[in-house]
């Protein structure tokens, strides 16, 4: 009897037993089932945002593609402007000169668009770093448009032309004294040319010579008020400087010293240097004459622009010594207020 009894009285336990171990399983089932959903979730909410920030960045990136494809396209077609600009306005150009000063303005428009289009830099200097060049850039425009307005007054004059005209002519006077740029630009001259010859070179020479020192002190005026370079943006030298390269030797604040001294030196000797080499060089080339209006023209905005753009790089590049050695005294004292606290 009491080995028939003892399945029955053992029979609930052995029950309970294994009831215990399922219901254990069911929980820990249950409770991995929750873990696993959270983490489905959270990969699931993770590889949404993955989409999502991958997707704006590539908007973004295709923002700033067009971008930079737009603004090189515009400052191409500016460029080819410029250089067709005495051809546009002046009356007696033949269909040669137009189809030499289209092929001109094409090429020149072609490299600017290059240049700008590319991520990294090969010639222009200071491309991310404006306005610089946007100065030099509207101060060619401006010499060439009011020396070829000039050049127009004399075929068809209007109220326009001869205040022009007159604008040069008193800033050519008053310039015109013994040693001054003025008179060393008449010098240009062949031995034949009439007094009126001379006289519309000096007022070339004045207009040029006026827009090329109002540019040069706006550009003074932007450095000194700060606004160059821009305080919200980051100077990279190696791209707003591609043809410097700074491991070539020695330290790079004194090297960008030196050659900001030789610039300004050359943009001061410049004005006085091209009227001798011109009257060295007439035995082999012919002297500048008032009768052609485009040689007048390139040769007068030559003169004036080259002086006062190597002024502005000269000032530019001791603007960006002087940048990297407020840094260079900055981390300096930086480094020494870390090692004055680790020391004490």
């Amino acid at each position: 009897m009491h080995s028939g009894d003892t399945p029955t009285a053992k029979s609930p336990n052995c029950g309970r037993k294994m009831n215990h171990p399922i219901a254990g399983f069911v929980e820990r089932r249950h409770k991995l089932g929750k873990i696993e959903a959270i983490r489905h979730k959270v990969r699931g909410n993770s590889g949404t945002r993955g989409w999502h920030s991958t997707s704006l960045d590539r908007v973004e990136d295709g923002k700033a593609v067009v971008s930079q494809l737009t603004s090189a396209l515009m400052r191409a077609v500016l460029v080819m402007v410029v250089v067709a600009t005495p051809s546009m306005l002046l009356l007696d150009v033949t269909s040669d000169t137009k189809q030499m000063v289209a092929l001109v303005a094409l090429f020149l428009g072609l490299l600017t668009f290059v240049e700008y289009n590319s991520t990294y830099p090969s010639l222009v200097e200071f491309r991310d770093a404006p306005p610089f060049n946007r100065i030099r850039f509207l101060m060619l425009f401006a010499i060439v448009f009011f020396l070829s307005t000039i050049e127009r007054g004399k075929v068809a004059p209007t109220s326009f032309t001869e205040f022009t005209s007159a604008v040069g002519m008193v800033v050519g006077a008053s310039m015109d004294f013994a040693y001054s740029p003025v008179r060393l630009a008449t010098l240009m001259m062949s031995d034949g040319a009439s007094a009126q010859e001379i006289a519309e070179v000096r007022t070339a020479a004045g207009m040029a010579y006026l827009i090329s020192l109002v540019s040069l002190s706006v550009f003074v005026v932007a450095l000194k008020s700060g606004n160059w370079p821009s305080r919200g943006r980051t100077f990279n030298v190696w791209v707003n400087l591609p043809t410097f390269d700074p491991t070539a030797g020695g330290d790079v604040v004194v090297r960008l010293q030196r050659d900001a001294r030789i610039n300004i030196a050359l943009g001061f000797l410049l004005p006085f240097l091209t009227p001798a080499v011109v009257m060295i060089s007439s035995t082999s080339f012919e002297p500048l004459s008032a009768a052609n209006s485009q040689t007048l023209i390139w040769t007068m905005t030559a003169w004036a622009f080259l002086p006062a753009s190597l002024f502005m790089r000269g000032i530019a590049m001791g603007r960006v010594a002087d940048m990297i050695q407020e840094r260079r005294n900055a981390n300096r004292a930086l480094q020494g207020a870390r090692d004055g606290l680790a020391a004490a």
